[in-house]
């Protein structure tokens, strides 16, 4: 291993920054509060951003090899994220009139009490404020989803037995 060190340390030319550097630049800011950092050295800037995005190393006349070597020295970068609930293509009555009656946590969406019984409502259902429109399932919590406003079903964006994220829809209520 320090060998490595060693050999990636000489790879890079002198007034520029090392994986010794930047090693060092990481371990100090672990435990500490400070989430961005800039430094200059020798024609190279290096930016170091916590918990947002990962490691960029910004060059200007240094070999290509450089940022491959100081980013991967650093911690890796965050897995990509699901696509957010306002992407997924059910959701795109935007237009259309009528309350959005939405997710208040991540969980299961379910339109029946039991597997074996009518849904709660469907499209064309007139609904009194109050009204139970669906369960959503949060860490074996069933939790009843009421609706807001009185008025008719116009639309259900999401299907039966359905992960659904926080604010995603799940009914469209024309009030009456």
């Amino acid at each position: 291993m320090a060998t490595k060190k060693a050999e990636a340390e000489k790879a890079i030319p002198s007034g520029g920054f090392t994986l010794g550097d930047v090693t060092k630049l990481v371990e100090s800011l672990e435990g500490s509060e400070v989430r961005s950092l800039v430094w200059t050295r020798g024609g190279e800037k290096i930016v170091i951003r916590r918990g947002q995005a990962p490691v960029k190393v910004l060059t200007q006349a240094a070999p290509v090899a450089a940022p491959v070597v100081v980013s991967a020295a650093v911690a890796p970068a965050p897995a990509a994220a699901p696509a957010p609930a306002a992407a997924r293509p059910a959701e795109k009555a935007e237009e259309k009139p009528g309350i959005a009656v939405t997710s208040p946590f991540v969980g299961t969406f379910y339109r029946a009490p039991s597997p074996d019984s009518p849904p709660f409502v469907d499209v064309g259902t007139v609904v009194k404020k109050g009204q139970v429109l669906c369960i959503v399932e949060a860490m074996k919590l069933m939790n009843e989803i009421e609706a807001e406003v009185e008025g008719r079903v116009a639309e259900i964006y999401v299907a039966n037995a359905t992960p659904v994220e926080f604010g995603e829809k799940l009914f469209r209520i024309e009030p009456a």
